[in-house]
């Protein structure tokens, strides 16, 4: 074939190429117009969560400490102080100290309230309490979680969240390195001047965090009242009939959440809670010793429950004692300690105990995947998730700017978003990642779909609105 001929066939590819490489950008800009202030609010909040759990704890453990004695009073001693600070209580909840300087908690509710009391469990002595999620931490985590609007909030956010796994996909492609070598991509071009300048970093920063970004957006997703609830966790919930001949209650696990607090493990959540009230399960406590406080808090020790740990104790006749350390508890550093164990109330028998080593492969993604979203696993966790944040937040506002410096100076209200004249060959790629996205993440698919429809149908044939977008 001659040099002419072949120059010939490679200038269509290139401009196919080219509008391919535009659509990208296009949805790339949409998909960055929507989620760029979900972003911003999730890195803030996250930082709040991740700092106020550093300085505070995230259940208010470090607002106290005292000083270690010989010896610790009896649990039931530290108990019957925190119930009696709260007037018509009922105890609901201990939290073992995480350290010989910490105080222990009890959740205590009454009627109108859920108050946190701490105490010294050297002298038995009530050191302070307050009103369970009014502090900085439970305010952001609503925020987080769903923009102080219920269930509308919680939609709009898993919106969001899977319009930024087609900002990351897009992304991607837009700044990989073609003809300019991987250093333009690694390094910023900090000579660079004006747009370039602010296009360089948002590149290097964005390719450097894509990865992360994706494990908090699944992690976080798995969560969410759609992709979580309906699709995620409904096959890959602990399957109950692993315990063997146990009676189960009608309730689940997620019954244990209370106030927007997620106490149980993701993969736990829709599994039944065992029952008590009959001889099944393993010997927990010796026959003939009482089933109380002190003796449950024993046989957590003697199950290898070291340091912080939680027990809720039993709601209702057919109620367990439940001992439970969650990493995204922050009980542990460690998620590969987490563990559940059922007590039944009236036998002290082991109903059930699970390990993170009896979860299914996507439930030990998930205790690993949130411990890592919370900064749950050590200092080194602290410092690259407040990075990250920080990080996050810079390619929200880099990316503001860069549309606006790209902007003619007359463009008005215009948004200015990337024309693209014809489809090309490679729109079938285009589209079919867009309907693999939407299977994936069904919310967000629909959002999507309806926009490319009302694009097509609406945006296209009236000139006002072509001119806003166009």
């Amino acid at each position: 074939m001659s040099t002419v001929a072949q120059d010939i066939e490679a200038k269509p590819a290139a401009g196919f190429q080219r509008r391919f490489y535009i659509t990208a950008w296009r949805w790339h800009f949409y998909a960055g117009l929507y989620v760029a202030p979900f972003l911003a609010m999730l890195a803030v909040t996250g930082l709040i969560m991740l700092w106020s759990s550093v300085l505070s704890g995230r259940d208010g453990e470090n607002l106290y400490s005292v000083t270690p004695a010989a010896q610790t009073v009896a649990v039931s001693q530290q108990a019957d102080a925190a119930l009696a600070a709260v007037p018509d209580g009922v105890l609901k909840q201990y939290i073992a100290p995480r350290t010989d300087k910490q105080a222990a908690l009890f959740r205590v509710n009454n009627e109108t309230q859920s108050i946190m009391v701490a105490v010294d469990p050297y002298r038995g002595a009530v050191l302070g309490q307050w009103e369970r999620r009014t502090a900085l931490y439970d305010l952001a985590d609503t925020i987080h979680g769903t923009l102080l609007i219920g269930t509308v909030g919680d939609r709009l956010i898993e919106i969001a969240a899977g319009f930024a796994v087609l900002l990351v996909v897009t992304g991607l492609y837009l700044w990989w390195p073609r003809d300019t070598g991987w250093r333009s991509v690694l390094v910023p071009q900090f000579s660079s001047e004006g747009r370039q300048w602010w296009k360089s970093l948002h590149r290097t920063v964005g390719f450097y965090v894509s990865l992360i970004l994706l494990t908090f957006l699944l992690s976080g997703l798995t969560w969410a009242g759609i992709w979580g609830e309906k699709f995620t966790q409904a096959w890959s919930t602990f399957p109950a009939e692993k315990w063997d001949n146990v009676p189960l209650s009608d309730e689940t696990h997620a019954s244990m959440n209370h106030d927007g607090v997620k106490n149980v493990p993701w993969t736990l959540e829709q599994t039944p809670m065992p029952a008590s009230g009959s001889s099944a399960g393993m010997t927990g406590i010796a026959e003939g010793q009482p089933v109380d406080l002190n003796s449950v808090v024993a046989l957590a020790r003697a199950l290898g429950f070291d340091h912080r740990f939680q027990l809720s104790f039993p709601g209702g006749e057919t109620g367990v004692w439940t001992i439970a350390r969650d990493t995204m508890s922050n009980d542990a550093s460690n998620p590969l300690s987490d563990r559940t164990v059922h007590i039944d109330r009236y036998t002290g028998r082991i109903l059930a105990d699970v390990a993170f080593a009896d979860y299914g492969v996507a439930g030990k993604a998930m205790a690993v995947g949130v411990a890592f979203h919370e900064g749950d696993m050590g200092v080194w966790n602290i410092a690259l998730n407040t990075l990250f944040c920080l990080s996050i937040l810079f390619l929200s506002a880099s990316g503001v700017v860069m549309w606006w410096k790209r902007r003619p100076k007359r463009a008005g209200l215009r948004l200015m978003a990337p024309t693209v004249t014809e489809p090309g060959p490679l729109w079938k790629g285009g589209a079919l990642v867009m309907l693999v996205l939407s299977v994936l993440f069904p919310l967000s698919g629909a959002v999507l779909l309806t926009v490319i429809a009302a694009d097509l149908l609406i945006f296209r044939h009236l000139k006002p609105l072509k001119r806003a977008i166009g």
